[in-house]
């Protein structure tokens, strides 16, 4: 088993400590974030998602998540990794897979106990607190919901390797319309539909190792692992300046914690956790293995996707429109997940008092209409910015749009801490799925967390100024509604 599995009887560790309320305790949280002394929060009760309709699979839930995590970085970024570590880039992901690991099984366990759309968010409520909880809830919608426009505006360029005459706005409206009218759908319809858009990219990743590993036994191809320089042949070190990249890489796994909401059950939430890090662990490192195995690490990239590279010699004809096609739905289906996880961040957000309360609005079908709508202004937001603004504006935004990103996996993780101190080994056993690493994982995944996250400030200036902005952004927001919210109140 990849993650420890029990049964279970209930969606809560206990009925009166979950996501129905809290008593008022001491904790500790942890990181240079979390290291002082708070009191609990008093949440929100069970009815503040009551509307959700509970019907995703835990192969839907799974297939949200990959279609999230695996986009255009994997595709035609991976030459960027490649670069910095050269064929000891495998070791990059199979650390990054390691702290993937740590998150899985803290988000897994939280999940399981509080099945909720603000996940995260409701994790640092009700163990840390109410900022601890804002931050990872609005740095994560903000952040996501400008990935989305990212997103779109490639989707563009992929259209004009067909159409280049056709003007990119018009791909940006088509496409921005189609996933409007998809995350509108009942959500059971929606989790069908993400399903089949992102298995696109699955199997053809999966054909992609396959082929590789084919040349590679075959003996067609000599293996590169060792040719240009040795393995290491950027030094020993290397794989960690490469680790910033892979850790990147595995962002999407948060996107289970976010759909568990509207899960049919918790044991469906753990099987899709254990599904979600299952095929991102082997399709990041079977990808990783192949690519430098079937061609010199310092020729990747150089002039087409190494994916082209390899279907191009085994004479795929049309390879490079095939992945082209690719890249398209891998753009498509990231947006489309991520429209969906950032409205119900956002939804979340409106039912418990830290957003306008009309975003926490369903529709007759079950999903937040306005959440929607509010949560594709990235979508303008890029536009404006690739067309209008200097490149370095654009750059900033999407730097900080990955620390957006990274707190929910820091928040998540220092809760699963204060969680597991909180609860017994009973309540812990009657969870449908536990983490074999317990505390000691959360610890290590949020030291390494926080140390890429340091190292990537320390080394970028743009890392460092964008990343600290939007931490002081975010705790301006915190401080202000909360004032207001305490006038009101």
């Amino acid at each position: 088993m990849i993650l420890g599995v029990g049964e279970t009887s209930s969606n809560a560790v206990t009925a009166g400590r979950g996501y129905e309320g809290h008593s008022r305790s001491r904790n500790w949280a942890i990181g240079s974030l979390f290291w002082y002394t708070f009191r609990m929060q008093e949440v929100c009760n069970v009815n503040e998602e009551q509307g959700l309709h509970h019907q995703l699979t835990a192969g839907q839930m799974a297939m949200v998540a990959v279609g999230g995590s695996i986009g255009t970085g994997l595709l035609l970024g991976s030459a960027s990794a490649i670069g910095l570590a050269g064929p000891a880039v495998i070791l990059s992901f199979l650390l990054a897979a390691f702290i993937n690991f740590t998150v899985a099984c803290a988000l897994g366990e939280l999940a399981c106990a509080h099945p909720a759309a603000g996940s995260f968010g409701v994790y640092g409520d009700l163990y840390l607190n109410d900022w601890a909880g804002f931050l990872s809830r609005g740095g994560y919608w903000a952040a996501i919901a400008v990935s989305i426009g990212a997103e779109m505006v490639a989707s563009a360029v992929y259209m004009a390797h067909w159409f280049p005459k056709v003007p990119a706005i018009v791909w940006v409206a088509l496409f921005s319309l189609l996933l409007l009218l998809v995350n509108l759908l009942d959500v059971g319809d929606y989790g069908r539909f993400e399903f089949w858009f992102a298995m696109v990219k699955v199997v053809t990743i999966a054909a992609f190792v396959v082929l590789g590993a084919a040349l590679l036994l075959s003996g067609r191809v000599a293996p590169q692992y060792t040719v240009q320089g040795g393995f290491f042949p950027l030094g020993v070190l290397a794989p960690f300046l490469a680790m910033t990249f892979a850790i990147y890489a595995f962002g999407g796994i948060e996107f289970v914690a976010v759909s568990s909401g509207e899960a049919r059950s918790p044991h469906e939430i753990a099987k899709a956790t254990r599904i979600t890090f299952a095929l991102l662990t082997v399709i990041y490192l079977g990808a990783m293995a192949v690519l430098v195995g079937v061609m010199p690490w310092n020729r990747a990239g150089i002039s087409e996707s190494p994916f082209v590279t390899v279907f191009r010699s085994v004479s795929i004809p049309g390879a490079s429109h095939l992945m082209n096609f690719v890249v398209l739905t891998a753009a498509l289906s990231g947006a489309n997940a991520a429209l969906y996880v950032s409205s119900r961040m956002l939804f979340s957000m409106a039912r418990t008092g830290w957003a306008p309360a009309r975003l926490g609005q369903l529709n007759a079908r079950g999903s937040p209409k306005l959440a929607v709508l509010v949560s594709s202004y990235g979508i303008v937001v890029a536009l404006v910015l690739e067309r209008w603004s200097p490149r370095s504006a654009f750059e900033f935004i999407l730097r900080a749009a990955f620390f957006g990103m990274m707190l929910s996996w820091i928040v998540s993780l220092a809760a699963h801490v204060s969680f597991r101190r909180r609860s017994s080994p009973e309540e812990i056993g009657a969870l449908p799925l536990r983490s074999p690493l317990g505390i000691a994982g959360s610890v290590v995944g949020f030291t390494v967390i926080c140390a890429v996250i340091l190292k990537g400030w320390y080394d970028s200036r743009v890392n460092l100024i964008s990343g600290v902005l939007y931490l002081l952004l975010l705790t301006g927001a915190w401080w202000l509604i909360k004032q207001v919210r305490a006038k009101a109140s």
